[in-house]
């Protein structure tokens, strides 16, 4: 087994903890609650298998309903930006990412920074829409989309640059 897979396993595991330990315990004016769980699947390497990103999101998703009492609704969106995610990939870098040389936890360029605003944004929507599950609350949807959005991105970019690996 190679350290790609070893760098995954422990991204897996300390984003769920992290999440589920000291994330999931902020919650600003009920509507402000940063999930930075979803960097594993940003961060999952390009050029790796498609059904492993697939599966470990779909593990990654149900494991936070379990801790949440959530009901499926993280496994949903999980899964969602899994599947999407090469579509962002060529949304945001183009044709860079048939290439495979994309690598997220570089310098913060606008092409990065597109494709993780992207990102958390469907996730979060699809997150609360499936948490309200009625288009009558379409304004507190996409407020929360937004506010949530704001402060997990914020987050997000905090993270990828305090576990950035060193250059050798």
């Amino acid at each position: 087994m190679n350290s790609a897979f070893f760098i995954n396993v422990f991204r897996f595991v300390g984003l769920l903890a992290a999440q589920i330990l000291i994330f999931n315990n902020i919650d600003f004016l009920g509507y402000v609650n940063p999930f930075p769980y979803i960097l594993f699947i940003i961060l999952f390497p390009v050029n790796s298998n498609k059904t492993a990103l697939l599966a470990s999101s779909f593990l990654l998703g149900i494991m936070m309903d379990m801790f949440s009492n959530s009901g499926g609704v993280h496994a949903t969106a999980c899964l969602v930006l899994a599947y999407i995610r090469p579509y962002i990939f060529k949304f945001s870098f183009g044709v860079s990412y048939e290439y495979q040389t994309i690598r997220l936890n570089d310098v913060l360029t606008p092409e990065r920074f597109s494709f993780i605003l992207i990102s958390v944004v469907i996730h979060h929507f699809i997150l609360f829409l499936l948490e309200v599950f009625q288009l009558s609350f379409l304004w507190d949807i996409l407020l929360r989309t937004i506010l949530t959005t704001t402060f997990s991105l914020i987050v997000c970019i905090s993270l990828i640059y305090i576990f950035k690996p060193s250059r050798r």
